[in-house]
Parts: structure tokens; sequence; C-alpha cells
């Protein structure tokens, strides 16, 4: 099994049971995503994605809180006066990490909310499969009373997730919220006590893990992608994904799924999968 102890400065790794737990580990700062934690969210995600181990990932923060957002002194004031290509290569660690890899990644993802998540952390909340939130949580836009609207992709990440009245309500107020507000406004699937939160997340990832990994990852980003397309590129692509997951998957599900269903009769693939071999 891969050590990751120390590997990285702001992020905690570590893999258990097939589930690679990613900590955003600045909790003095409320895990807020400065540059450096950027540049290595990277390097952890490209990492994971090759690592056999790690079937599923869950992405948190410590301490009490997801991430407060873009840390406003490292990522906003000190890159304000660098040079232009500086910013420019400090937005796209950002991009790259919060949206860009999750997004498509090619496992699935979790987000755990554990507690305080602010602004630029709606990003990578969002590019996350699945989401869990505690109760106790508190979520906010607060851009609007720093003088300044909501940047990167954190007004995409509310229109594809939330209702247009509550996006625009919280974007224009920078009122708070709750997790269980979160869940009912469908910004999260489920919201729990923070006493049950990781066990509830473990659950559902170890449910993601018994999945057949091939079809798991078509079936998601063949979702996310089809969003964007019209119904005729829809048809073509989603049909393409589907011969595409038959082609790659070493386990053939497609056979084994209607030989258990059609000829062995021993699965309802309606009420349970398939058993893998």
């Amino acid at each position: 099994m891969a050590d990751y102890t120390n590997r990285w400065t702001t992020v905690d790794v570590k893999i258990e049971d097939g589930i690679a737990w990613v900590v955003l580990n600045r909790p003095e700062k409320r895990n807020a995503m400065s540059p450096t934690l950027n540049r290595e969210m990277v390097d952890v995600l490209e990492t994971l994605e090759l690592d056999e181990e790690a079937n599923v990932l869950v992405l948190t923060g410590a301490g009490e809180s997801f991430s407060a957002g873009m840390d406003l002194k490292e990522y906003f004031r000190e890159i304000d006066s660098s040079p232009e290509i500086v910013q420019v290569k400090t937005r796209r660690d950002a991009s790259t990490w919060q949206w860009k890899l999750l997004r498509t990644y090619a496992k699935p993802t979790i987000a755990m909310v554990n507690g305080w998540c602010f602004g630029g952390a709606f990003s990578p909340l969002v590019a996350c499969d699945l989401a869990i939130s505690a109760d106790e949580a508190t979520f906010g836009l607060s851009e609007i009373n720093w003088g300044i609207p909501p940047g990167n992709l954190v007004s995409k990440a509310m229109a594809d997730t939330v209702g247009h009245r509550q996006a625009l309500y919280y974007i224009m107020t920078g009122e708070t919220f709750s997790g269980r507000q979160a869940a009912a406004m469908g910004l999260v699937n489920k919201s729990v006590p923070l006493s049950e939160l990781r066990t509830e997340t473990a659950k559902l990832a170890a449910t993601l893990c018994d999945k057949n990994p091939v079809v798991l990852r078509a079936a998601k980003i063949g979702f996310k992608l089809s969003r964007e397309f019209t119904w005729e590129q829809n048809e073509e692509y989603l049909y393409a994904k589907l011969d595409q997951a038959q082609l790659l998957d070493p386990e053939h599900g497609r056979e084994q799924g209607l030989k258990q269903f059609l000829d062995d009769k021993s699965i309802r693939p309606g009420l349970e999968s398939y058993k893998r071999q």
C-alpha cells in the first residue's frame, strides 16, 4: 500500500478499504485554498487516479471546516501585485483541480462537507459526483460582502445544482444556510448529523466500490456531458459510451448481468446488482 504520509504540506491522504480520504489540511485558515494547496491538489488527484488501491475518492476538510474558499491574502492580495503570467498560472492551477480534474475524474468522488463551506469551495463541491453534508455545516457565498462577485465557476456551480431564485438570493445577499437547507435545495444529496457524517459517507463510498468501475465511469461522465448536448448529439454520444464501456470492461458486466437475469434467474436487476466475477 502506498504511504502518502507527509507527501504534501496542505493535504492529507489516507486509503482505507478502497476509499481515498483526501483532507484539505489548513485548519488554522479554515482550509482556505491557497496557491500551494491548489498546486498540491493537482498532484494529489493525478496520483490517486493511478493508484489501484483507491476506488473512490472522498474530499473533506480538517477540523471544523470543509473550506472557507479562496485564501483572500495568498490567492488575491499577494497575487494581484504579481506579473500577469503568474496570475494566469495561479488561476489555472485552481481551475485544474477544482473542476477540470474533479468533474470528469476517472473514479467516483464524494464531497463530505463537515463544516464551513464558502465561496470558491462551491466549485470542487459541485464538481464532485455526490455530496453529503453535516446538518451543522454552514454554507455561504459571501463574495458580495467583500466587494467582489463570485469567482472561478462558483456561479456556474450554483446554476447547475440550485434553482434560479435560490441561487441568486444567496449570491446577492451573502446570507448563509445550513446543511439541511443545502440538501433541500439540491446542492448536496443528503444532510446528516455531524456525528454520523463519516459513517454515512463511508457507507455510500462502499456502495460505489462494489460497482463495475468501467461502467460507473461511463455512466457518470456520460450524464455530466449530456447536459451540454442537444438530444441528437446525446443519442450519438451516449450510445458511443455504451459501446465503449462494453468494449473496455474486463469483467464483461453486460454479459454477466444478462446471463444472471435471463438464464440463471439469479438476480433482479431493478433491485440488486449482478454478481461481479
